[in-house]
Parts: structure tokens; C-alpha cells; sequence
């Protein structure tokens, strides 16, 4: 069992535990080399695509989540319109693929795998949905912010192509700051606040796992 789920010596601000258990998986899981060499231009634009096609089965399973917990008590605090990827994902689709790009991207084993764990865990139990919807979205937010900027170099986007890392009307920084105040404000108990680790340290494997697939299919 996981050493966040062993010490209970001390109360501690959920946004704490969940720095703990980022850190605890970051240092078991190095830097994904799919991730490095896209950063630096070393693969071909169709890697940079597929990417964005398992991302966007993924935000499907958790935009419809948000949609499914809207009336939660808790998981509504984390529904955020502002977030939602899909729009810029499929304009970003549309501009590599053409318009046809729903019959060209097809979901990968580790992605359908991801999804599953989506629609099975984040539907029904706000722990398990919020555990998801930070995952994405702070990552997006945080290294997201430097991958879209490395990409942007990488191949030469202009206007287009990119927009999955924009975040119109949002400061980054800012956002990731209200997000982890409003995170400590939930009124969750110790064994809640542990379902929620143990499924955030699970969606960070599940991203992994996704990347190390990407990494086999493109090296």
C-alpha cells in the first residue's frame, strides 16, 4: 500500500497529499521519451497527431463525466466550462486530418483502457471524478503549458493546430492556485480524501501507460 495511505500522524491540506503523490509517481515514472522527442521535433507531425486523437477520446469519457456529475454537491465545484478540451481538440483534428477526421483516429489499447476506468470510476463518485479532472486539467495547465509551446517551435504552428493547450481567458498559474484552495475546502474525510489519491496516483499509470504505448508505436 502507498505511503500517503500509511501516515496518518498528522492532518495535512489535501493539496499537500496530492503534491506527495504526484511527486511519489513523477519519481517512479521518468519524463515519458515519446514526450521528450515530440518536445523536440524528433518525430513526425502524424505522432504529434495520433497524440491528440487518444486525447481526445479521453475528453470525451470526462466531459460527458462533468455533464453526468453537474447536480454532485461536491463534483460540481469542478465543472468547469471554461476547461472543456474538445472544442480546440477536434478544431486542432480538423486542421491535420481535414474534415473528415472522425473516420481517420481510432482509439488505442491503453486509451480504451483509460476511458473504461472514466466511465466506470468518474460517473457515479465525486472522488473518483474530481481525481480525474485534475489529473487532465492541471497537467494541462501546468507542463501542458510547456509542451504547447515546445510543440508550437517543434513544427511551425502559425494559428492552427495547437489550440488543445490554449486556454482562452485563463491565467494559468491563478487558476492552479484557486483549484487547489477550492480542493482543500472539500468536506471529505480521510478515507474520502484516499479514494481520491488512490484514483489520481491511478489516472497518472493510466497517462503513462498511454504514453509508453504511443512511445512503442513511434520509435
Amino acid at each position: 500500500m502507498m505511503s500517503f495511505l500509511a501516515d496518518f500522524s498528522a492532518p495535512t491540506l489535501l493539496s499537500d497529499r496530492l503534491r506527495e503523490i504526484n511527486r511519489e509517481e513523477s519519481a517512479g515514472s521518468p519524463q515519458s521519451p515519446f514526450v521528450t522527442d515530440l518536445a523536440s521535433g524528433r518525430l513526425p507531425l502524424a505522432a504529434y497527431a495520433e497524440l491528440l486523437s487518444q486525447y481526445w477520446f479521453i475528453y470525451e469519457s470526462l466531459e460527458l463525466a462533468a455533464s453526468a456529475m453537474a447536480d454532485d454537491p461536491v463534483a460540481c465545484r469542478f465543472v468547469y466550462p471554461e476547461l472543456f478540451r474538445l472544442p480546440a481538440l477536434e478544431s486542432d483534428l480538423r486542421f491535420l486530418f481535414g474534415s473528415r477526421w472522425q473516420s481517420r483516429i481510432t482509439s488505442l489499447p491503453a486509451t480504451t483502457t483509460y476511458c473504461t476506468r472514466i466511465r466506470s470510476a468518474a460517473f457515479g463518485r465525486a472522488t473518483e471524478y474530481v481525481a480525474h479532472h485534475c489529473t487532465r486539467y492541471l497537467g494541462d495547465l501546468s507542463g501542458g503549458q510547456w509542451l504547447g509551446q515546445a510543440v508550437v517551435e517543434a513544427y511551425g504552428f502559425r494559428r492552427e493546430g495547437f489550440r488543445f493547450f490554449v486556454f482562452e481567458g485563463i491565467d494559468p498559474p491563478l487558476f492552479r492556485a484557486r483549484y487547489r484552495e477550492r480542493l482543500n475546502a472539500l468536506p471529505w474525510a480521510r478515507r474520502q480524501q484516499d479514494a481520491f489519491l488512490r484514483e489520481v496516483a491511478g489516472a497518472y499509470r493510466l497517462n503513462m501507460d498511454l504514453l509508453a504505448e504511443l512511445w512503442h508505436n513511434w520509435s
